[in-house]
This record gives structure tokens, sequence and C-alpha cells, in this order.
């Protein structure tokens, strides 16, 4: 984003903040390089580990903090694949309920000063949205066989609109890991581009005392934001998995 003018010749890169850089050293970025990304990455499997693994350890019949967050997500998550997919599902929850909890610690932790937020990145998100693709499609083949691909085939539609219909269905199901990813890189990477504005607008003295109201109220946002885009991205995993357990029109 190109750079905005400020008082005294301030100039401030709202998009800065997304650049990938080698966490040791300033070489160039290889296969194998650790990045800030990678940093930020590691930290939300950590505290994922730390809520679900060590927040739930003692199993206290009056819970600790971690434990109630923990057994609070751990319902939601498990209410909605079996109110959304259905109860032949619930098998797969461990899945689900990890993509949730793993995007919402990366989401969060993205909101710390100085932090880095991978989930803005297409590259991260990309390999989420497809890995659900690829899943929920070799599900639907190896549960229905062939059968699956009735979910392209309208039986309900007129017989001469079926073929476009088709064609539409086709189109739209290979779309589908497209928007998945780009939904929660956008949002995630437009919210923290404006945060990072209202910032640069703190340092001018005539406009401070708006900027800052701004920056708490834009920060307030983020935070449902983050739980909001963790919650769409899991509601359309069970969305697609319900299509491929059950793809009859």
């Amino acid at each position: 984003m190109a750079a905005d003018k400020a008082e005294g010749g301030l100039v401030f890169h709202p998009m800065d903040q997304f650049i990938i850089k080698p966490l040791f050293g300033d070489g160039a970025i290889g296969m194998f390089t650790i990045t800030n990304i990678t940093l930020w990455l590691f930290l939300a499997v950590v505290a994922t580990v730390l809520l679900m693994v060590f927040g739930t350890s003692k199993r206290a019949i009056v819970p600790s903090r971690s434990q109630s967050i923990a057994e609070l997500a751990y319902g939601f998550i498990y209410k909605m694949v079996e109110d959304v997919t259905g109860k032949d599902a619930v098998k797969y929850f461990p899945y689900i309920f990890t993509l949730f909890i793993f995007i919402l610690m990366a989401n969060f932790l993205a909101l710390l000063p100085m932090s880095y937020s991978p989930t803005s990145m297409i590259a991260v998100t990309a390999v989420l949205g497809f890995g659900v693709f690829i899943v929920v499609t070799i599900l639907g083949f190896v549960i229905n066989g062939a059968s699956f691909l009735s979910l392209f085939w309208v039986s309900s539609a007129p017989l001469a609109l079926r073929p476009i219909l088709a064609i539409i269905e086709i189109i739209s199901y290979f779309v589908r890991p497209v928007s998945h990813s780009i939904r929660l890189a956008g949002n995630i990477m437009a919210g923290h581009a404006v945060l990072k504005v209202f910032a640069g607008f703190a340092a001018i003295t005539a406009v401070a005392p708006l900027a800052i109201f701004g920056i708490v109220a834009i920060y307030a946002l983020e935070v449902l934001v983050a739980f909001i885009q963790a919650y769409v991205f899991t509601i359309l995993t069970c969305v697609y998995l319900k299509d491929a357990l059950h793809p009859h029109h």
C-alpha cells in the first residue's frame, strides 16, 4: 500500500508489517529458512497444546480458567459439527476442532504488540483451505464412490436446466478452497492494515486523540473478528464435510 504523508514529513507503510523476514540474519529466504512467520506459527501450535493438553490435564471437578475455556470451546465446536454435519460426522470432530483452535490462537496471538499474523498470509490459509478441500473430496469418493458426483447433479431441477446447473455446481465446488482461504487471509490482513494506519495518524498531534480512539475501537473489533473468522472457517468446513457425507440433492 502506498505510504501516507503525515505531519513533519512522517511517512508510514501499513503493509510493511506483513513482510516475511529471516529470524536469524539478513540472508535470502530459502525452503528451510526460519522466518518470523515460522516463529508465530510455532507459537500458535504451542498455545494450542498449552490450552488443550496442559490446561485440561488436571480434569478438576471445579475447573480452572484454562480448563473452562477449553471445555467451552470443545462443547461449542462439538455442537456445531453435530448440528451442521450430522451425528455421523462426529468421528471427524478432532480434525475440525484442531483447525478451529489453531486458527483462533494464531489470530489472537497476532493481536499482541510487535507480533506477526500468519493467518494474514495466503500461503498459510491456502494450505488450510486446500487441505480441507482435498480431505473432503477424498472422503466423499471413499464413502460414496461414484455416487459422490451426484453432488453436482440437481435432480430436483427441471431436466433441461440440470446440465447448466451441473456446470455451475462444479465451478462453485472448485472455487471453494480459494474463497475459503482468501476470506480468512483478507479479513485478517485488512484489520491489521487499518490498525497500522490509525497508529500512524496517532503521531500527528492534531488528530492524535481521534486516532487513539480509532485504534481502541478497531482493536476491539479485531478481537471479535479473530474469533468470527475462525468460526466461519470451521463452519464452512462442516458444510463441505456434510456435502461429502451426504452428496445427494
